[in-house]
């Protein structure tokens, strides 16, 4: 295998398939981790979770919630395996892999090694992380670690959490509520095509985001650590009057504006296509350049949004 896929001049690795747009038929090399099983240990202060790439996102969640291990409760229903989960660094209402990842394991593919190397070497960032750049298309994930404290608290600074009270709430609580609201907003892709949520949200300096708060009072935006603000990407979209535009068959889905969906017959440059109109609205009105957080896949290998 390592043979094979050292002299391949591309590789897509698969957990789900939900994070991925094709645009043509691709013709590398296809790497899809199907195995399963999950251990648990645990010390004084924290429960210790070695999961294999293969297993669902989601149901690793529930396992946890079931055995009384909280901490990644912010993240369910994202969609796709627990080995994409490092690749993107994924996240949902204030909470990211990063802060819960104690190491990622991957197979090397020049020598055949596994390796395995912490959470500080994945050098993760927002939607980002080493396996989107250094070790691209040149590892692929097949464990991850996790270390959730056993000292919970609950992250409520997004959305419809903030409304609980700290004091009083449970990771069950929040866990049924996020799941309640990705539900109602969030479109099944077996039913409606759709990457999840197509934009990142684009992070902006203090002083941007006082400008924009001037002209824009109502903004949406999240206070960072290092003084840059975070701002909701289907609130930009969605002001840009943009929220159930169609081109064509794909279409700014009508409940949430930071989903793009297949409306029947839409190619992957069709979405492409919308993509790029929507960032140019967009920036435009604000200002502010939007980008894919899918990956985008042509014929010879991962690029940028073309049409």
């Amino acid at each position: 295998m390592s043979a094979t896929m050292a002299t391949t001049s591309a590789y897509a690795g698969v957990g789900g398939g939900s994070n991925l747009v094709f645009t043509q038929d691709f013709y590398g090399t296809v790497v899809r981790v199907l195995s399963k099983g999950m251990k648990v240990s645990e010390d004084e202060e924290a429960f210790y979770l070695e999961v294999e790439a293969g297993e669902n996102w989601h149901e690793l969640i529930q396992f946890t919630l079931e055995h009384g291990i909280f901490g990644l409760e912010n993240m369910a229903l994202i969609p796709g395996t627990v080995g994409a989960a490092p690749i993107q660094n994924i996240g949902a209402y204030g909470v990211e892999l990063c802060d819960v990842c104690n190491w990622v394991e991957y197979l090397d593919f020049a020598s055949g090694d596994f390796v395995r190397i912490s959470a500080a070497e994945c050098q993760f960032a927002y939607r980002e992380s080493i396996f989107k750049n250094k070790l691209r298309n040149l590892a692929v994930v097949t464990a991850v670690g996790f270390r959730l404290a056993k000292d919970w608290q609950p992250r409520l600074g997004y959305g419809p959490l903030q409304s609980f009270d700290p004091a009083t709430i449970s990771a069950r609580e929040i866990f049924d509520r996020v799941c309640q609201v990705r539900n109602e907003k969030l479109p099944d892709p077996a039913v409606l095509g759709n990457a999840g949520s197509f934009f990142k949200n684009p992070i902006v300096s203090a002083a941007c985001y006082v400008d924009l708060a001037q002209r824009f009072p109502t903004i949406v935006g999240y206070a960072q650590a290092n003084t840059t603000v975070k701002l909701a990407a289907g609130w930009l979209i969605e002001q840009a009057g943009l929220k159930g535009f169609e081109l064509g068959n794909a279409a700014v889905h009508d409940k949430q504006a930071l989903v793009l969906v297949n409306r029947g017959g839409a190619t992957g440059r069709d979405i492409c296509r919308l993509a790029l109109h929507v960032i140019a609205q967009v920036q435009g009105k604000f200002g502010v350049v939007l980008e894919a957080e899918p990956r985008i896949m042509g014929a010879d290998g991962e690029g940028d949004l073309y049409v």
